[in-house]
Order: structure tokens, then C-alpha cells, then sequence
């Protein structure tokens, strides 16, 4: 299976490749926790649909980025599904088959948890899709004064993740080309995946080692250090900030408003 999310990201010239990413990763970890906390479906559905005309707005297609991060949208709708199983029976029966029962109040909670997911992978998405690297890299060191060590480090793995997603795709390209795991069914495709899993780690080691020793031998891990680019900040990381963090408090105050907010806790 091809997987190539992280190919060609044009969204660095958008307006949201232009803000500080160290405004950046701080707003979308600040509304990441906010909606950590609920778990009715009005508040995700809320935090969800302001989230996407947000990046509407930006030029972004919410839609497609969801179809791009498959494997995303398919653990929210498995988390969604699950909840709707294990949680409380309460209302109306919708489906009682074998061990299977579902009623309106869990299914409730099933789409609270599957909206409230898929809300807060936006945040990490847009994070994720518009912020170089080293632009990050140099304001986690010099905005927010983290150890260079720590820093660097972060960068190198970030660098080495592009890196073993076309491994993976040229492992199995290879596996395909010798007929491995080829018309096995369901078990042989797994022992094929595992197979590939096992040979991308083993990969991931060796690299992963050679450029520790590198960096230690070029002297990265010095303690001073001095930084070829200084992040900057604007009038649009401001606008940028009171945005994203108005998405929660809207969410919130609709779901209060409507009598619907439902917090990990308890009720409201």
C-alpha cells in the first residue's frame, strides 16, 4: 500500500504558511486540550465545521485533507463506532443484533467521540501541513529558549519522517516485484505487512543511529550555539491566534446555550 501524505506540500505558501510556527504549535496545542474535555456531539460537530471554514478561508479543502489522512478519519470513525457499542444503553433501541446493542444515548456518545476526534485532528493537520521544520526548529529554540539539543534532535526525526514513508513505499514495491505476500488472503497480506513493519524499523535503527553519531561527531550537541534565522512575529500571528482559539469558546458556548455540553466529568 502506497502511502505518500507527506509528498509535495504546497501549503507552505498559504497565509497559514506564513505565521510563526511556534504560534503555531501553541494555538493548535491550546485548542487541541480545550476539546479534550468534551464529549457531546454539538460541541464537536461545532468545533469541527468552524474549523473547516477556517481553513476554507485559508485555501485549504478540509474535505480532501481528510481523504489524504485516511488512516485518521478511519480510527475516528472506529473510535465513533466503538463508543457507540460500549456505552451506556440508554433511549430508544436502534439495533439489537447478537452481542450488539445500540440505542439513541450511545450512539450519541459515539458521534460525540467521532467529532470530537476528527476536531481535534484539524488543529494537528494544519499545524502539520503548513510549518516547515526548520522554521520550527528555530522558533522552539529561540522563541520559546528549548535546549538546541532537544531542538535538533526533533528536527532530525521530523526530516527522517518523509524519508521512511518513501521507504515503505519502496519496500513494498520490491515485495510486490518478487511476489511476496501476492494472492495469500487476508492472512498472508497481514504476515506481509508485519514482514514489511519489522524491515522498516530494523531501517529505521540503523538510520536513526548512523545520524546520531554524525551530529555528535559535527558537534550538535555543543552547548551554545548561534541560529542563521530569526523567527519573526506579526500582526497576522495575532489575528491568526484569536481565531483558532475563538473556535473552542463558540463550540462551547453553543452547546452550553443549547443544553447539550457534556464533559468527560459529567454533565454541565
Amino acid at each position: 500500500m502506497s502511502i505518500n501524505i507527506f509528498d509535495a506540500r504546497p501549503e507552505y505558501n498559504t497565509w497559514l504558511g506564513k505565521i510563526n510556527p511556534g504560534i503555531k504549535l501553541l494555538v493548535a496545542t491550546v485548542v487541541t486540550l480545550l476539546l479534550v474535555f468534551t464529549v457531546d456531539a454539538v460541541t464537536g460537530t461545532v468545533a469541527l465545521v468552524l474549523e473547516m471554514i477556517a481553513l476554507v478561508i485559508a485555501g485549504f479543502k478540509p474535505f480532501n485533507l481528510l481523504a489524504r489522512f485516511w488512516p485518521i478519519l478511519l480510527a475516528t470513525l472506529l473510535s465513533g463506532w466503538g463508543t457507540a457499542i460500549l456505552a451506556e444503553k440508554t433511549g430508544t433501541v436502534l439495533l439489537d443484533f447478537a452481542y450488539i446493542t445500540i440505542t439513541t444515548g450511545s450512539l450519541a456518545s459515539g458521534v460525540g467521540i467521532m467529532m470530537r476526534g476528527l476536531a481535534m485532528t484539524m488543529p494537528a493537520l494544519m499545524l502539520m501541513l503548513t510549518t516547515d521544520p526548520t522554521e520550527l526548529g528555530d522558533s522552539l529554540a529561540q522563541t520559546y529558549k528549548l535546549p538546541a539539543r532537544f531542538v535538533l534532535a526533533a528536527l532530525a526525526a521530523l526530516r527522517l519522517v518523509g524519508i521512511m514513508f518513501s521507504e515503505w513505499n519502496t519496500l513494498g514495491a520490491a515485495r510486490r516485484a518478487r511476489g511476496v505476500g501476492a494472492r495469500n488472503g487476508v492472512l498472508g497480506t497481514a504476515k506481509s505487512v508485519c514482514g514489511q513493519v519489522f524491515t522498516l524499523l530494523v531501517q529505521a535503527i540503523r538510520r536513526g543511529t548512523r545520524l546520531a553519531m554524525t551530529m555528535e561527531a559535527r558537534g550538535f550537541g555543543a552547548g551554545q550555539r548561534t541560529w542563521a534565522r530569526v523567527p519573526t512575529h506579526s500582526s497576522k500571528d495575532l489575528v491568526f491566534a484569536l481565531t483558532w482559539l475563538a473556535i473552542p469558546v463558540i463550540a462551547y458556548s453553543i452547546s452550553l446555550y443549547a443544553g447539550t455540553l457534556k464533559l468527560v466529568f459529567g454533565s454541565f
